[in-house]
């Protein structure tokens, strides 16, 4: 097995996103002086959702891409996947602020969504390609 390099630095910039994402988070919780849950405030229950779709789907994520790495994928493959991913995950907080229903939601939230479903499953039916 090879040390997933490529997938290292990914987790790196991911882990940085991560955190951007929770002080965002903590943020809106200091402007709505809402110390548990979402207050019932709207655009901070929507950073709460992002931050929590990140955290659902990218370790994951990263798992799967780090073993088809660590199994002899090409670096390209590994880029490939993580640079979709981490696009869709820039994405993703845009489009959860997006008025609902709008082009913008459709653009940012609901591609980026679809987007790390399609990064997920590629990567799972790589990997099993690889090991089976």
């Amino acid at each position: 097995m090879i040390f997933p390099l490529v997938t290292a630095v990914y987790a790196s910039v991911f882990a940085l996103l991560f955190a951007g994402l929770s002080a965002w988070v903590i943020a809106g919780r200091l402007s709505f002086r809402v110390s548990h849950g979402d207050g019932g405030q709207d655009r901070l229950n929507r950073r709460i959702r992002a931050h929590g779709n990140f955290a659902e789907y990218v370790p994951l994520i990263l798992l799967i891409v780090a073993l088809l790495e660590g199994a002899g994928a090409g670096h390209m493959t590994v880029h490939a996947l993580l640079a979709v991913l981490l696009v869709a995950r820039l994405a993703h907080p845009i489009g959860m602020l997006a008025p609902v229903a709008s082009r913008q939601q459709f653009a940012f939230r609901g591609v980026s969504v679809i987007v790390t479903w399609l990064v997920l499953v590629v990567a799972a039916v790589l990997l099993l390609a690889k090991i089976v």
